[in-house]
C-alpha cells in the first residue's frame, strides 16, 4: 500500500540540502509567498502551482547561498494527477540547464513519508506488474469474425464486459476541473485526437489530410458542447480495448494498462470497446451479419439497460472519433484496407455531424 504523503518539516529540508550541497550548513528555512511585499495591486500574482520554500545556507568559505525547494500540489491546469506533478519536476530538472542565465537545478526527487529520495541520477522510469493468465479478447473477436459465428460463450463474455463497465462507471467522481481535463485530453493530448491525426502519414488512402483536419475540427467543437456535463465524471479504465482485456479460467476478466487517470466520461470506455465489433467485421465478409452485429447489439443493450445512461449517446461522437482514428491509422493497423478505412471514418463523420451516436447507423458500414 502506498504511503500517504506527508509534508516536509524544516528538519527534512535541512537534511536534504545538506546532503546534496557539499559543505552546506542550513541556517534558515521559510515559505515564500506568490508575491512578497506589503502592496496589493492589479498585477499581483494570486496563485502558483505550489508553495516554494526558501533555504539559507552557510558555505565552507563563509559565504551565504540561498536555495528554493519546490513541491507541487494537486490542482487544475494539468496537475490533477501525481504523475503530472512528477513530470513537471523532472522536466524542470532536465531543462533548466539548457537555458542561459537560468537558476541552477540542484536536485530532483520524491517526498516519501516526509523525507526525500533523490532522483537526480535517475534515467528512464519503469513499471513492474503481475502477469494476467488467459486469452486476449482480441483473439476471441478474431475467431468470431473468421468463423462468422458467435457462440453462447461469446455472448456471455459480451454481457460480462458490459456489466463490468456498468459497475465501474457507477462510481461517480466529483471535480469539475477533472472532467474538463478529461475532455481536453480527449482532443488535445498527444495520445488524443490531435496527436493521432499528427501521426498519420501524408498519403494514407481514404484518410487524406483535409479529411483528418475536418474530423479534428468537428471533434474539437465538442469541448464546448460537453461543458456543463461535469456530473458525468466517473471512474473509468481509460483504454478499454480488446488488447487490454484478458479472459482467464471461468471467464474471469483481468484488465491491462488503465490510462489517463482512470477518471473521465463513461463514453470513453464504451466506445473504445464497441467500435471493435464493426472493426473486426470489416476485414471478413459476412462476419457482421453472421456474428458481430449480434455482439454489438447485445453489448449496447446490456450496458444502456444496466447504466440507464442514454445521455452517453449524445456525448459519444468525439470518443468514437478518437478510437476510430486509432483503428484507421496504418501506423497502428497497417493491414486495414482503404475501403474499410473510408467506411470507418464515414461512420465517425456522420456521428459528429448528427450530434449523437445512432446505433443503427453502423449498418451503413456493411451495405
Amino acid at each position: 500500500m502506498r504511503a500517504e504523503r506527508v509534508g516536509p518539516s524544516a528538519e527534512d529540508v535541512r537534511a536534504l540540502v545538506e546532503s546534496v550541497v557539499a559543505g552546506a550548513v542550513v541556517v534558515d528555512v521559510k515559505a515564500l509567498g506568490a508575491e512578497e511585499g506589503p502592496h496589493e495591486g492589479a498585477t499581483d500574482k494570486a496563485i502558483g502551482y505550489g508553495v516554494p520554500v526558501a533555504v539559507g545556507a552557510r558555505m565552507p568559505d563563509g559565504t551565504r547561498r540561498r536555495f528554493v525547494l519546490h513541491t507541487a500540489v494537486a490542482g487544475d491546469f494539468g496537475h490533477e494527477r501525481r504523475s503530472d506533478r512528477a513530470a513537471e519536476m523532472l522536466l524542470a530538472f532536465d531543462t533548466f540547464p539548457r537555458v542561459p542565465a537560468h537558476v541552477e537545478a540542484v536536485d530532483v526527487g520524491a517526498l516519501v513519508d516526509g523525507g526525500f529520495v533523490s532522483l537526480a541520477r535517475a534515467g528512464e522510469f519503469y513499471l513492474l506488474t503481475s502477469f494476467a493468465e488467459g486469452r486476449l479478447y482480441a483473439e476471441d473477436l478474431r475467431r468470431v469474425a473468421d468463423a462468422r459465428r458467435a457462440g453462447d460463450d461469446d455472448v456471455a463474455r459480451v454481457v460480462a464486459l458490459a456489466r463490468y463497465l456498468v459497475a465501474l462507471h457507477a462510481e461517480r467522481r466529483t471535480g469539475a476541473s477533472t472532467y474538463v481535463r478529461a475532455i481536453r485530453d480527449l482532443v488535445g493530448h498527444g495520445e488524443g485526437i490531435y496527436g493521432l491525426v499528427d501521426g498519420y502519414p501524408a498519403d494514407v488512402p481514404g484518410a487524406p489530410p483535409a479529411r483528418l483536419e475536418a474530423i479534428e475540427r468537428r471533434a474539437a467543437a465538442y469541448r464546448w458542447r460537453l461543458r456543463g456535463r461535469e456530473g458525468r465524471l466517473c471512474r473509468t479504465h481509460g483504454d478499454f480495448h480488446p488488447w487490454n482485456l484478458v479472459f482467464g479460467e471461468g471467464d474471469v476478466i483481468a484488465l491491462l494498462d488503465a490510462s489517463r487517470g482512470s477518471e473521465g466520461d463513461a463514453a470513453d470506455d464504451v466506445t473504445c470497446l464497441a467500435v471493435n465489433f464493426p472493426f473486426f467485421a470489416l476485414g471478413a465478409d459476412g462476419a457482421w451479419q453472421g456474428a458481430l452485429r449480434g455482439l454489438w447489439t447485445r453489448f449496447w443493450d446490456e450496458y444502456l439497460a444496466g447504466s440507464g445512461d442514454r445521455e452517453l449517446l449524445e456525448v459519444a461522437p468525439p470518443f468514437l472519433a478518437w478510437r476510430a482514428l486509432v483503428l484507421a491509422n496504418p501506423r497502428w493497423y497497417p493491414a486495414v484496407d482503404p475501403g474499410a478505412r473510408d467506411r470507418l471514418l464515414s461512420f465517425v463523420e456522420r456521428a459528429l455531424d448528427r450530434g449523437r451516436l445512432d446505433l443503427d447507423d453502423v449498418e451503413a458500414l456493411f451495405r
